[in-house]
């Protein structure tokens, strides 16, 4: 019997348009509340830190983190794309054994790599810092951040982990659930840490922890009790080494190309760290706005990944050639509408974080250019997810390290360095990404996956 066919979202038959707008939506919301849900941390020591100077501190540490922690967590976050595809594979194809293994070992891997990052983290928070060039009035608070929030990486990692598995079987209603129940925790406990017990930003980090602690575990419980093929077993929990390697070909190119937008994201970090606290303190608060349009365009690119691993593994390849124009339609449609709505909405939002005008002015600045380099940011998530879906994620981790990686360090170390402003820097934006979109869009045509895939691709078994 086919797997397939008890797929949630019906996925591999009928319309694309309302299955794949059905699965990129709760995504796309389960992202906005993600970084909502971050933002927390940035508006909490900005509005509950009664010293002005401490706050604008503790703002631009908290800010300058996100780059590191992003490179540190997104090879994982890449493996559990790769454990995604393997696991929509197995169930398009009706492989009950090998949803079982692909399952299991994503769980383990997850817990293994937090436990890694979470030792690391210790030995590297300080001389990261140091190495960012974070202003002396905020290092020490952005090294105790970033140690906290790395001790909790275990727990991170595996709601990201559990999040992939749900999404394989096109189940992205459920994280969504559970991620608002954690959010709401991790709001009430900054708030009560650092309004209440009068703490900083090791207040912010512990609720973090915490609340992602709450959501893995309730994934976890869950997927233990599901009554389907992605049962989860404790006493089941081993490597299966067929499976991980077929879940790194994919994870390890995927956590690459993340890896490469986190470096070059380090060096432009870096640069806005030269700049002023103002300056950084805009940059941060920014960071969060813009994020919300990035969580749709991202939504879209993952929808992706999960109906060509599907319907790959079913052997319509028809199917997912055709999927990518419809997923560019309806992508572009709601990420015009989100873009609208967050222009409209900007200044307002970027007051919650900070109300002092010179960080608003700032912060308009980076929120403009972002908007515009999210455009070609668009075609780069739907490509690399479709090429994803077939397993084959080297070629947009090649474009990834050759154009945006490259052309970022350029502009930083050369561009930059000519003329020292913030407009200056954040131009980098659209100019890299639009460069890799049409890379990105000539390899595609020139080797499409879905072809190739007719030619080489067997059942998995």
């Amino acid at each position: 019997m086919r797997l397939g066919h008890k797929i949630k979202s019906d996925m591999l038959t009928g319309s694309m348009w309302d299955k794949i707008i059905l699965f990129a939506l709760p995504l796309a919301a389960t992202s906005i509340l993600q970084q909502i849900f971050n933002a927390a941390d940035v508006a909490v020591v900005g509005r509950f830190i009664g010293d002005t100077d401490l706050a604008s501190a503790a703002q631009a540490a908290v800010g300058s983190n996100g780059p590191i922690v992003n490179l540190l967590i997104n090879l994982f976050v890449g493996l559990s794309l790769g454990a995604n595809v393997i696991i929509s594979q197995y169930l398009g194809a009706g492989n009950r054994e090998g949803v079982k293994k692909a399952v299991h070992t994503s769980i383990l891997v997850s817990l293994l790599g937090g436990l890694f990052l979470a030792v690391l983290g210790q030995f590297i928070s300080d001389p990261v810092v140091e190495l960012m060039d974070v202003p002396e009035s905020a290092r020490a608070m952005a090294s105790l951040y970033l140690r906290i929030y790395l001790m909790g990486m275990p727990v991170i990692l595996l709601y990201n982990f559990t999040s992939a598995i749900f999404r394989s079987r096109g189940d992205t209603k459920t994280p969504l659930i559970v991620l608002t129940v954690s959010g709401v925790i991790n709001v009430i406990l900054n708030i009560l840490f650092v309004a209440g017990f009068k703490m900083t930003v090791d207040g912010v980090a512990i609720a973090t922890v915490v609340s992602n602690l709450v959501s893995s575990a309730i994934l976890l419980v869950l997927l233990c009790r599901s009554k389907d093929a992605l049962k989860v077993e404790l006493r089941a929990l081993k490597l299966d080494l067929f499976t991980l390697k077929r879940i790194l070909t994919v994870g390890i190119p995927a956590g690459v190309q993340g890896m490469v937008f986190s470096l070059a994201n380090i060096a432009i970090q870096r640069a806005i760290n030269s700049l002023d606290t103002i300056v950084m303190a805009g940059s941060a608060a920014a960071n969060y706005v813009e994020s919300f349009t990035y969580s749709v365009l991202s939504a879209f690119g993952q929808a992706e990944t999960t109906f060509v691993g599907l319907n790959s593994g079913a052997g319509d390849f028809k199917r997912c050639k055709r999927s990518l124009g419809v997923t560019f339609l309806v992508g572009y449609s709601f990420f015009g509408a989100a873009v609208a709505l967050m222009l409209l909405f900007a200044t307002p939002l970027l007051r919650i974080f900070n109300p002092d005008p010179n960080v608003i002015e700032n912060g308009l600045i980076r929120i403009r250019w972002m908007f515009l380099g999210h455009a070609f940011s668009l075609a780069v998530e739907v490509l690399s997810g479709y090429m994803r879906g077939f397993g084959r994620s080297l070629v947009p981790a090649l474009c990834a390290l050759i154009f945006v990686c490259g052309i970022r360090f350029f502009w930083v170390f050369v561009i930059f360095e000519r003329r020292h402003t913030f407009n200056t820097l954040m131009a980098v934006y659209p100019v890299s990404l639009s460069v890799t979109a049409l890379v990105m869009s000539a390899a595609t045509l020139l080797a499409h996956p879905a072809t190739r895939a007719m030619k080489t691709t067997k059942t998995p078994t």
